[in-house]
């Protein structure tokens, strides 16, 4: 059985990897290019950069297995970046990890796999997969580990990705991950874990909107819920619904973000409870 590893340059990637190893696969290592740096405001390092790319080069020739780098910058820009501007200019809150997965990691990546000839795709992940013999289906469940469990960005799976990919991780804690790149010598053993999107590193995803799209997201008013006019904002695309810091508001009473209208450029502010509906 031969299995690509999607690999990011970072510890958990490079752990799965051995596991799979270890577990009698033929394995290849793969990294996905998902764009260049200079869509980032400052240049900033993320990860795909050039530096993960050859941290996860050097994991895959210690483990002497072959590896590629996948040219998914069209593909990312489309479904993941695209999609993620049009979200916050409509007045929604987007998670760019759950469409990355759907077309990225577990389409793009699996059809590269295909091409290879291999059976399985491995991700880092921390959740487990099983097969429900009773019903007939392939089951995404919780990792063993509560505090990392990542089954709630892959719930978009198909059966036919579900069987055809393989989650190491699922029964480790972080700190059992860590200790096998160690145990290996792998270069990134001490790496920081990313906790910031991959495109967005410095977490100003205004910043990068403006930067990639040319536009200028104007100021404007703060409405209570009567529609007054309580304060000037940064900009609607600037702001979540039930966001309550950074408003820069002193009505006497903390108030959460509540609404907006994007075509008026407004955001309304009111108490907690104008978040929840009653019936």
């Amino acid at each position: 059985m031969k299995a690509l590893i999607a690999m990011s340059g970072g510890v958990d990637s490079s752990a799965a990897a051995w596991l799979t190893r270890e577990a009698g696969y033929d394995c290849t290592g793969a990294m996905m290019r998902m764009f260049d740096s200079d869509i980032l405001p400052c240049g900033d390092s993320s990860c795909c950069s050039l530096d993960d790319a050859e941290d996860a080069r050097s994991v895959a020739r210690k483990m002497g297995m072959p590896f590629y780098v996948f040219n998914a910058k069209s593909s990312f820009a489309e479904h993941v970046i695209c999609d993620f501007i049009r979200s916050y200019e409509a007045g929604l809150t987007p998670n760019p990890c759950i469409n990355c997965n759907r077309h990225l990691k577990f389409d793009y990546f699996l059809r590269q796999a295909e091409i290879l000839g291999c059976d399985k795709i491995v991700t880092g992940h921390y959740a487990r997969i099983s097969y429900d013999e009773n019903r007939g289906r392939w089951l995404l469940c919780k990792a063993a580990d509560p505090s990392k469990d990542q089954s709630y960005v892959l719930y978009c799976l198909t059966q036919e990705q579900l069987s055809r990919t393989l989650l190491p991780l699922g029964e480790l804690s972080k700190e059992e991950a860590r200790a096998i790149a160690r145990q290996q010598g792998f270069i990134n053993a001490r790496k920081k874990d990313s906790q910031d999107i991959c495109f967005v590193p410095d977490g100003d995803y205004v910043a990068f909107m403006e930067h990639y799209t040319g536009k200028r997201y104007e100021p404007g008013d703060f409405l209570d819920e009567s529609g007054k006019v309580v304060g000037r904002h940064r900009g609607a695309v600037c702001y979540t619904l039930g966001q309550r810091k950074g408003l820069g508001l002193a009505m006497g009473a903390p108030v959460y973000v509540c609404g907006k209208d994007m075509q008026k450029n407004t955001v309304t502010v009111g108490p907690n409870e104008s978040l929840f509906a009653t019936t």
